[in-house]
């Protein structure tokens, strides 16, 4: 069919589709869901045509030489539906079909092999526009994250996904693409970054009662989540079910762990938290990959990736307890018994080193945890002298930056 003939036919489809209300009681019902399912097709090709005739405007600078002179202008002109939202989409979808640079780049990580597959699943229909504008931006954020190898394969999942799911999926994915296909130390990065974010505001009184706000990483939310978990199951009393909805058996449970701590004192404690996090013993030894958090339960408990290093520092006491996995998915150490300085080691830390052992970091020892100097999974042992107290700040950044120390029956000497 030329041009002509399928405008003609777009302008007969038109008029076949007005006024459909007046005549639908017309078919039977068993023709009614054919006719939705052939409806979203056209739905889907449409969508398709406009992303064509837009491309096409671009490349023959007829949106460039128009009145409106931006595509998104040109569009809200001869398409006023978009003023009701979609312009951008669509604007970013089309250029990205023409393998035309998207506002900031975000079409630059897609070389010309990736931008005929997006080209043909968009103009086939097989994804929509919303969902290919979700996985461009998507694109355009883990692009620069990326090896440069894995880019088309990751853009070949992102269209796979599109075809089948929404954009809620692309977003759900971006931890674990990071942690898979990251350049060197990316994913680790990503996590320290996210822990300045932590925060938790002072109470807002609202009628009686206090409101917080509470922001937290995915180190601290899979610890939340161990710590509540538990505590916040339906809890019938007498065969009387627990009336509580979800939110506030959450609540109470977070009040009772709180209530349990205090009561607990500033003894050393060894067990803090049942949080399991697996990870192959290869990546442990060379910090590299990620850690996946088991059976914590909640949003942010099962399958919460954890960066190498933040796995490492918190395997130094039993915040976590690693479950280590050998090449065929055996467990190799599940909490070695030796692995945690038992609480009688911990009182001859407290006394030995007095708190933080960093030079000019004032932080209590009830505010600190057992390191190990040799890291268990290098062979390190756990004994008073490969340990060092250290708060959960320089904890974290001892890790991160690899300091090693000295230790001695006096204390501990660290080589910053």
């Amino acid at each position: 069919m030329s041009f002509a003939d399928r405008f003609a036919a777009v302008g007969a489809a038109r008029e076949a589709l007005t006024g459909l209300a007046e005549a639908v009681h017309q078919c039977q019902g068993s023709d009614l869901g054919p006719a939705m399912g052939r409806l979203d097709v056209l739905r889907r090709l449409v969508e398709a045509a406009q992303v064509t005739v837009l491309g096409e405007g671009l490349e023959r600078g007829e949106v460039a030489s128009s009145t409106c002179s931006t595509a998104a202008g040109w569009v809200l002109e001869w398409a006023p539906s978009y003023r009701a939202g979609g312009t951008g989409d669509l604007v970013k979808v089309a250029q990205a079909c023409i393998g035309k640079p998207v506002g900031a780049g975000a079409a630059q990580v897609l070389d010309h092999g990736s931008v005929q597959r997006v080209r043909s699943c968009v103009l086939a229909g097989r994804v929509r526009v919303r969902c290919a504008a979700v996985a461009l931006t998507e694109m355009h954020k883990l692009g620069p994250r990326l090896t440069p190898a894995a880019l088309p394969t990751v853009w070949e999942g992102f269209l796979a996904v599109a075809e089948e799911a929404g954009p809620r999926e692309f977003r759900g994915l971006r931890e674990r693409i990071i942690a898979t296909h990251g350049r060197q130390d990316e994913f680790q990065v990503r996590q320290d970054r996210l822990r300045h974010g932590v925060s938790l505001s002072a109470g807002r009184a609202d009628d009686g009662m206090v409101e917080y706000q509470l922001r937290l990483d995915p180190e601290g939310a899979s610890v939340l989540e161990a710590a509540i978990g538990p505590l916040s199951a339906p809890n019938p009393v007498d065969g009387i079910s627990d009336l509580r909805n979800s939110d506030q058996r959450r609540g109470d449970a977070l009040v009772e762990a709180c209530r349990r701590s205090t009561a607990a004192g500033e003894a050393p404690v060894q067990t803090k938290a049942q949080v399991f996090v697996t990870m192959d013993f290869e990546s442990l030894r060379d910090a590299c990959g990620s850690g996946t958090v088991l059976g914590a339960g909640g949003v942010h408990g099962n399958g919460t990736l954890l960066g190498p290093e933040t796995v490492r520092r918190i395997a130094c006491d039993a915040a976590v307890i690693p479950v280590v996995l050998g090449t065929q998915g055996e467990v190799l150490d599940l909490g070695r018994t030796r692995r945690l300085f038992s609480p009688a080691q911990l009182k001859h830390l407290w006394l030995r080193d007095g708190g933080c052992t960093i030079p000019g970091c004032a932080a209590p020892p009830w505010w600190c945890d057992g390191h190990h100097v040799i890291h268990w999974a290098n062979g390190g042992a756990t004994d008073v002298g490969n340990a060092a107290l250290l708060c959960g700040r320089h904890h974290t950044i001892v890790h991160q930056r690899g300091w090693t120390a000295t230790v001695a029956a006096t204390g501990v000497t660290w080589h910053l």
